[in-house]
């Protein structure tokens, strides 16, 4: 089997062709949120169902880091390193600090329960912004099942003010998030609500100091969903799909895929260049080396 699509020529020169896909372990339900470590050399990733999150280190393989984990999903590091997670049991974004304690980010929006914040990213002046979807909430499989009280939005949340926005409203239900490199765009896959006639889009916005604006198509995944992604340095999206990861060029062209064997869920650059791509898939985790590096933070 091929483990690389070229849909353009200038795909060719992102993929390293003698560079297996590499699954590094498996065995799960369904993985998601993966966030590289590079100070550890390791990585960090749920499984939403087994309510855990796993660590994977190259030399000891996965060992449990947090369970119960409230029903993790998306994770990220703010700009100090500390970790940053989308808890759909206690439907809360919270931050472990360096000590091992908790600090929630937020938990609820116009004094009612937040729905189950899905992922996250930090800007680089610190506000903390993350997608609050329903399903964490719709059946017990991944959380609690609960009615949904707060509309389906991305929020902004600035940890020294303690203020909590919403960026996005105009969304069935948004999922993965991701900022160009110079944080001048803000790309947001909208998941659907698992009906008949769902999207399957990325929607990028412009990002202004109020909030986002002109909200307009970028890219239509097929087969299957954008769910998470991440970009490279040069604004190439990648994002997960029904039959790998597609590398989106900066105008919505495809340019190539890496085909994996399982349903993709999310993924994220690391290593010693942050030149790999870790992939969680349903259940397993992958990996295979690029030609590429990943700017998104960590």
């Amino acid at each position: 089997m091929p483990f690389f699509e070229s849909h353009d020529p200038v795909f060719d020169r992102f993929v390293l062709h003698n560079a297996p896909v590499k699954r590094l372990a498996t065995g799960f339900d369904w993985v998601e949120g993966p966030v590289w470590f590079g100070d550890h050399n390791c990585l960090l990733f749920s499984d939403i169902p087994n309510n855990v999150i796993h660590r994977w280190h190259p030399a000891e393989g996965v060992s449990v880091f947090r369970s119960p984990s409230n029903f993790a999903n998306g994770h990220t590091r703010d700009r100090q390193g500390r970790l940053v997670s989308c808890e759909h049991g206690a439907r809360r974004v919270a931050r472990t600090e360096p000590d091992g304690s908790i600090t929630v980010i937020a938990d609820g929006f116009d004094g009612k329960p937040l729905n189950s914040p899905n992922d996250v990213v930090v800007k680089s002046d610190g506000t903390i912004w993350f997608s609050d979807p329903h399903y964490g909430i719709v059946t017990d499989y991944e959380g609690h099942k609960a009615p949904s009280e707060n509309p389906l939005v991305v929020y902004r949340a600035d940890p020294a003010t303690g203020a909590l926005d919403v960026m996005v409203d105009d969304m069935n239900a948004p999922n993965g998030l991701a900022f160009s490199p110079d944080e001048s765009l803000l790309y947001v896959a909208d998941t659907g609500r698992r009906g008949e006639g769902d999207p399957t889009h990325i929607r990028v916005y412009d990002v202004r100091a109020g909030g986002c604006t002109n909200g307009r198509l970028f890219h239509a995944v097929s087969p299957g969903k954008a769910d998470g992604f991440r970009l490279d340095s040069d604004g190439n999206l990648w994002t997960s799909a029904a039959d790998g990861v597609h590398c989106i060029a900066p105008d919505g062209r495809l340019l190539g895929k890496i085909l994996v064997p399982e349903l993709v869920s999310n993924l994220c650059f690391g290593g010693r260049a942050k030149h790999e791509l870790y992939i969680t898939a349903t259940t397993s985790l992958y990996r295979v080396s690029l030609a590429r590096r990943g700017v998104q933070w960590p």
